[in-house]
């Protein structure tokens, strides 16, 4: 089966709807694989030059020795709209969602003593009271 980015760059219609920039970015994760797409972000494309996001230094540098492999795919797939260069620069990190706070324990009758040490051995007491 093929990838979408490999059949709209082949689409003749595709050049009349689309820039090329967008072309570019849709053809990104079948030049370089679902997994290293995954791992980057086209950032931008410019006169020929595409901006690349990568997650870390190790990141940038395999990818720009795995650059001119990268851009020949990318060639075969989009013929003279395709970047003769690719920069990848080290992006921001992103926060993951955050999830939300959950109360980390419910009020109880236990909250109304005002003393410490009386409160843990009411809370003692009522274990074993439901233990038994």
């Amino acid at each position: 089966m093929e990838r979408a980015g490999r059949t709209i760059a082949k689409l003749k219609t595709a050049h009349q709807h689309l820039t090329v920039e967008e072309l570019i970015v849709a053809a990104w994760p079948a030049a370089v694989g679902k997994r290293l797409a995954g791992r980057t972000r086209v950032v931008a494309v410019r006169e020929g030059r595409m901006v690349v996001e990568v997650e870390d230094e190790v990141w940038r540098r395999n990818l720009a020795a795995l650059s001119p492999h990268i851009l020949k795919n990318m060639a075969e797939m989009l013929e003279t709209s395709a970047p003769s260069w690719i920069e990848f620069r080290v992006g921001i990190p992103r926060r993951p969602p955050q999830r939300e706070q959950v109360a980390a324990r419910v009020a109880d009758e236990s909250d109304g003593i005002a003393d410490p040490g009386l409160r843990r051995i009411y809370i003692n007491s009522r274990r074993k009271a439901q233990a038994s």
